[in-house]
Formats: structure tokens, sequence, C-alpha cells
């Protein structure tokens, strides 16, 4: 099987294509490389702006996985206007080209953000999206314009994530677990904004796991999954972090607790994706943690401007 990723020299890409390519799938990657490229060299690379793809650059593809656009809310807020055309449009108009195409499968990257504030309900893929920020209401709108597309001959699968946290080979440092690693580490003090605030965190060896059920599934399968390692409060995951750099590099950090409002606030159920996909998620944020101990040498200059999406996206824009 041939597989188009796009976006796929990012975060989530540079997981998941190893494992896809242990699984002896060959892979291509479409990427602007702003990070790099970080992938292993068996991996074909196009840099190519999306908008630039024709029919005939993926006909030969069996399945195509949309990775890309901007990736968290300080991007989407920076620049609203490439949020949504990077987020809603990009995915829309891959989408729309691999199915006129004759691709069979499109699996589309979108975030449990959509949800917005659910006053402590686990929801599920059924209840209301009703994000009022920028980047939630633009995977939204990706995610509505790719499975509109869906049908017999081409199947449509939309992940709802929840925030993805680990080592990969192209790092980043503004994700929750991997925020409060780094200050324990540098500061040792974990700064906590709001600790009763709900996050569904998924590990990225889990998010390359669900990518790999998505790729595997029966072909009839289309719809939305949540997609998460487990569900935690903000609290809870900086009690998790302090517990264990204390466990695996016997640090002793200290909490700053705030309580500053945050109208983002979300728990989701995955059983679903446990049902239809046979997602079964094997970490958690120890895991993570412990992940990121084992790597920490790999990306030890925490100052880098590469390991943060905002200031790569700013220094593009000068």
């Amino acid at each position: 099987m041939k597989i188009l990723v796009a976006g796929g020299a990012g975060y989530i890409g540079s997981v998941m294509i190893p494992r896809l390519l242990e699984r002896g799938y060959n892979v291509d990657v479409i990427d602007l490389f702003w990070f790099g490229n970080h992938l292993p060299d068996e991996v074909g690379t196009i840099n190519k702006d999306i908008f630039d793809l024709k029919e005939e650059d993926v006909k030969d593809y069996d399945q195509v996985i949309f990775v890309g656009g901007l990736s968290n809310d300080p991007m989407a807020e920076f620049s609203p206007a490439e949020n949504f055309i990077s987020n809603a449009s990009a995915p829309a108009f891959l989408a729309y080209t691999a199915k006129k195409a004759g691709v069979k499968r499109f699996i589309y990257a979108g975030s449990c953000s959509v949800y917005g504030y659910t006053v402590n309900e686990l929801y599920d893929e059924t209840n209301p999206a009703v994000s009022v920020y920028p980047y939630g209401i633009s995977k939204l709108q990706g995610e509505n314009a790719a499975l509109q597309m869906a049908d017999k001959d081409f199947s449509v699968i939309a992940f709802r994530q929840g925030t993805v946290s680990g080592y990969s080979p192209r790092m980043r440092l503004d994700l929750v677990v991997n925020t409060m690693f780094k200050f324990a580490v540098t500061e040792k003090v974990i700064n906590v904004n709001n600790p009763a605030i709900w996050r569904p965190i998924l590990a990225i060896k889990d998010a390359a796991t669900a990518y790999t059920r998505a790729v595997e599934a029966n072909e009839d399968i289309s719809g939305i999954f949540n997609i998460a390692s487990g569900n935690y409060t903000v609290g809870e995951i900086g009690d998790l972090v302090k517990s264990g750099v204390k466990k695996y590099l016997d640090l002793d950090v200290k909490l700053n607790i705030k309580h500053i409002q945050d109208y983002r606030n979300y728990k989701v159920s995955i059983d679903k994706a446990r049902k239809v996909l046979s997602f079964h998620p094997q970490h958690d944020v120890e895991s993570i943690i412990q992940d990121l101990v084992e790597n920490k040498d790999k990306f030890a200059d925490f100052s880098s401007p590469n390991f943060y999406n905002i200031q790569v996206f700013k220094n593009l824009k000068k």
C-alpha cells in the first residue's frame, strides 16, 4: 500500500511514519519542512504547498493522511487568516483532490479542542462541538469538509485528538506535559495555571498506533473518533510530572498553582475508537515522562526556537 502524508515531517508524522514503514507501507510526505526533516531516508519527500497538488500527483496513492496545518491556539490566534486557510481549506482541498484522483481513504488529524467548554461532562462524538476560538473552529471546519465527501468508495476517518505529548525526533516543548517537563528540569518549578481544568492527553506513541489502526481499518469505515490516552485535570498532570521527574531524574520540584480562568475544558470518551478501530492506548502521563527522560539528550537545548511552533511561525513571517 502507498500512503501520502501531508505535513508528515512534523511532530506526529516523525513518530507515526517510522511505524508505518515497519509494517511494510510505502510512504511519501508532502511538506514545506518549516521544522526540518527528521524522517527515515526511505521516505519520499515532496517540498510543495498542498494547494499546488493536482490529481495526477495523488492518483497513485491508496490513502492520504492529513497531519498538517497550524497546530495550536497561539499560532491560530497570531494569524487567524492563515489558521483558517491551513486548518480548514487545506484539508478540504486535499480530500477533494484525493477523492477525484481515486484515493480510497482520507485520514484527518483533528482536535478535541472543537468541544470548547464541556462543564465536566464526558463527551463522545455525538456531543456538540462549540469552540469559539479560531483553532477549534478551523479544525471543525476541516473535519466537516472531509467527512461530507465520504461515500462507499471514499472512506474518511477524522480523529479528534487529545493534547499530544512525548518525545518526537521533531520535538515540541509547547505541549502541556512536555512544557511542564521542561520547567521541572530547567527551573525546578511546574506552573499550573488552573488545576481544575480537564484535558485529554494523547501519548505520541498511542497517536502513532491510532493512525496505524485507521490505515488498516475495514474500507467501509468512516466517521469521527475521539483519540486519547486518558483524561486528566491540569492539576493532576502537574502532580504526575512532579512525581515522574523525582522517580526518573531524582529531581525535587515545586508546584506553582494559579487559578487563571480558562474557557477550554473537556474530557472525552474513546469507546467508539476502541470498538470500531480496536484502538487500545498503552500509555499514560507517567510513561510520557519516562519517554521524555530517555530521550532528553536529544532536545537538550530547551531554549531552541525549533521546539516551539509559534516561534518558528513568527520567524517565517518576518
